[in-house]
């Protein structure tokens, strides 16, 4: 059941407040601190993100829905699975029949995307030149209902919820064959600029202006 004012606190539902649109929770994960887990892995809620200002991609997914949530977007999440199992956590909306993204990364172009997508695997399938590093190559995707957990409590809860990641993790995800020429193409031009500039993004991509 969605939560109502009452269950937030006063940080929690100011946050809600002042951030109504995909573009704006973008905005709002961005201002984050990346959750680099240094003292292990994490899973944390929404409760502990906007307590600890800071959260990793599937963290700033659970934190998008949670705001969005309260305006009429419902939860769902994009899962894609990448051949190194580093995988990615999307949070997935709509708007006048087309598809959206909200997304927290370390990459700047694994963030969120305008609703310009008319399918569900076209908008996964814009990450795919930027998700190529050294391993990384997307090998799939899910669509997944946070609803579906019941009354498993991932939006508030003081400990990390795992069941999250479990879910994403076991339900079925869809093959995507990506071009191999397209996939060493990208894998070329990722080491050269890292070899290059190895403290920096890439963001030289084409579809740039689809970035939320």
């Amino acid at each position: 059941m969605k939560p109502t004012k009452a269950d937030f606190t006063r940080e929690e539902w100011q946050v809600i407040q002042q951030h109504r649109t995909p573009a704006q929770v973008q905005n709002f994960l961005r201002t984050l601190a990346y959750n680099r887990e240094k003292q292990g892995a994490t899973c944390i809620s929404f409760r502990k993100v906007i307590e600890k200002r800071l959260a990793h991609c599937l963290e700033g997914a659970l934190t998008a829905a949670v705001i969005l949530e309260q305006h009429g977007y419902p939860p769902l999440m994009v899962s894609i699975e990448s051949k190194d199992h580093l995988d990615h956590v999307l949070l997935l909306y709509e708007h006048r029949g087309k598809y959206g993204s909200v997304a927290r990364s370390r990459d700047t172009a694994l963030h969120g995307r305008q609703p310009v997508f008319r399918r569900v695997r076209d908008l996964v399938m814009s990450y795919f030149d930027a998700y190529v590093d050294k391993t990384g190559r997307i090998k799939g995707y899910a669509v997944a209902d946070l609803n579906d957990l019941g009354n498993y409590d991932w939006r508030f809860s003081e400990k990390n919820v795992w069941k999250v990641e479990h879910y994403l993790q076991d339900i079925p995800h869809r093959a995507i064959n990506g071009s191999e020429l397209r996939y060493q193409k990208n894998l070329r031009r990722y080491l050269k600029f890292h070899a290059e500039y190895p403290d920096r993004s890439p963001d030289y991509f084409a579809n740039k202006h689809t970035w939320l």
